[in-house]
Formats: C-alpha cells, structure tokens, sequence
C-alpha cells in the first residue's frame, strides 16, 4: 500500500488539484506500489485531457499594446514595420528574415546551417549592420567581446580587417557553466574557422585577449567598430548591461559602429527577469539608454520592436528546445533577441 502523501502527490501531478477529501486520498492508497499509482493516474481523463491540450494548444505569442508605442525620447528614431537583414536597423529577431536571400548569403559565409534559430539570426544581423555600416574593407579595426567560439573574427579578417576577440577571463565566469559549454574562449585557437579563412590569414589579423565586460581596460580604443552576440545580458545585473553597452563607445574611434545583441522582455514593460546569471531587458530600459547616448550626441539608429507577425513569429519554444528557437519562455516572460546599434559622434 503506498503512503497518504504519495496519494495525495500523485493527485497534484496528474490531476492538476489538491484531494478532494481524506477519502479519496484513501482510495489511491490501495495501490500496491508506487509505479500501480503512477500509471493509474497517467490513465486518467484529467491527465489524458492535460496532454491534449498541451499537445494541440501550444502557447501563442500575442503581441501587447507597448510594444507598439513609439518612444518616449524625441531622439530616438522609431520604425514600426517588418524587419530587414538587407536595411538593418535597431530590431528584434522575426522569421521574414530568414526568408531574405541576405539571410542564407551570411550563413552560408559564417559556415552556418540557415536554420530558424536566433543565435543564428544574431551572427548575421551583426554581420549585415557591419556591412551596411560600410566597416567591411581591409585595414579596418574591429573589436569583439564575449567572442565565445563564434564565427564572426575569421569573416571579419577573410574581409581583411583587424580583428581583436575577447572573452571574460576564467576567474570572472567561474561556476557559471560556460567554460564547460563549448560557450567560452580561451584563447585564438577556440575561433579558428578552417573553413571561413585559412589558418595564416588568421593568425595575422586576429588576435585574442581576455576581457572583463564589466571593466573594458582603457588601452582598447580606437576601433571602426565593436559588437557582442547575446553576451551583456549575463553581466550580472539591467544597469551593468546597459552600462557595458555605453562603455563600449569609448573603444570606437570618432563615426564608429557599436552593435550588439541581447535579451528582450517581449512579454512585460513593466515587471522582468533579472538574475546574476541572466537579464531580460525591457523596451523601457532600451529606450533609456538610447535616449542617453543621442543626449550625449551619438548617432543611435531607428529602433523597430515589430515582433513579427507569421506562425513562426507567434510560436513560444519551450525545453526542450527545438527548431523553429526564435521566441522562448523564460520564467514567466516571452523573450527574444534584439540587435542594437549606435553611431559614435564625430567630434
């Protein structure tokens, strides 16, 4: 005879509800063993009905009021239709852009498969905005942060440029899991790319350096352009990544390109997710820095939050996660990713 609490967890598990009384829990307690009780209730009407649903009604992306609000800051230039990887702007992660001849041109340069996943759809956009920038010439200066082992260094010096990639040093991502995820660099051998550029062309343009995100040193300056790839999401806090996006500028020389990627709320304007290992950030923190950085001067480029408007766009992943990975749930919030860029000022 199982226990009472066993009984009584089964009853939440499968039927989704607190017992009814002492007497049904009673009842379950006849079962043998604990694997009688688990297929008993696995057989219900309740669970049968829980499948079902979640099988057939999978949770859809419905698009709130705030995201179609223009900004709030009269510096900051708004668009509000479907995105492009061949006019990229300031914008979130849609499925047209996969459909785009840009989108499979870039993986098929990056030596990616032009599946719909938004890391994907990250290394490319960065790649389409540096193009659009005109930055894709010999003898441009380029630095990246939070490189990872991604394949945006052995383009960019295949295009001829001088590519400086970082990482966060091992003591700052300790405990963290991302040196035992193939997520992290240590060292130019992680980003060597065969099959992108050969081995010499590399090692002559592309140097590695460890970087904390948090404390860029002061000797990097000078570049045509920096980025990141969904990196300053995990500084530790919305104020350290926003304050990393800032601090970026200062390592472009006059009129160069700062782009980067991250996390965004799509779900909520208000309430968020903010841990030390992962922020989502809101429109209105968006809007926040921008509006500082065109305060400031700089050239901040129009910022389109249209989500997207196809099947795929209203799909919401979940674990495990499978292909069509551009919208996901994280905790109780439906995220995506956004490309960001700013002109630094001329003067």
């Amino acid at each position: 005879m199982v226990s009472a609490e066993a009984a009584a967890w089964a009853l939440r598990l499968f039927a989704g509800r607190e017992p009814r009384d002492r007497a049904e829990i009673e009842f379950h307690r006849n079962h043998p063993d604990l694997d009688s009780l688990r297929r008993a209730f696995a057989a219900t009407v309740e669970f049968r009905d829980f499948l079902d649903r979640s099988v057939l009604e999978p949770p859809r992306y419905a698009i709130p009021p705030f995201l179609l609000r223009a900004p709030e800051h009269p510096g900051i230039p708004a668009l509000l239709e479907e995105p492009t990887l061949a006019r990229p702007v300031s914008q979130l992660c849609t499925a047209s852009q996969f459909d785009e001849p840009a989108f499979p041109a870039w993986c098929g340069a990056l030596g990616l498969s032009p599946d719909h996943h938004r890391k994907t759809w990250e290394f490319c956009y960065v790649m389409a905005v540096l193009w659009a920038a005109g930055v894709l010439e010999p003898g441009r200066r380029a630095l990246g942060f939070g490189c990872g082992t991604e394949p945006i260094p052995a383009l960019l010096a295949r295009f001829g440029l001088d590519v400086l990639a970082t990482d966060a040093p091992h003591d700052v991502i300790a405990g963290q899991g991302w040196d035992s995820t193939n997520q992290h660099s240590g060292g130019l051998q992680d980003l060597e790319k065969p099959g992108i550029v050969d081995r010499a062309t590399f090692r002559a343009r592309v140097a590695f350096r460890p970087v904390n995100m948090n404390a860029i040193p002061t000797d990097l300056r000078g570049f045509d352009a920096c980025w990141s790839s969904c990196a300053f999401e995990h500084l530790g806090s919305i104020a350290h990544g926003l304050a990393f996006f800032e601090n970026s500028l200062a390592t472009l020389r006059p009129g160069g390109i700062a782009v980067h990627t991250t996390e965004f709320n799509l779900q909520s304007n208000e309430d968020t997710y903010e841990d030390a290992a992962l922020s989502l950030f809101r429109k209105r923190d968006i809007e926040a820095m921008l509006g500082r950085l065109a305060e400031a001067g700089h050239e901040v480029w129009p910022l389109n939050l249209h989500p997207g408007t196809t099947p795929v766009d209203e799909h919401i992943d979940l674990p495990p996660y499978a292909l069509p990975h551009l919208k996901l749930r994280v905790a109780n919030y439906v995220t995506t990713s956004i490309g960001l860029v700013v002109r630094k000022r001329a003067d």
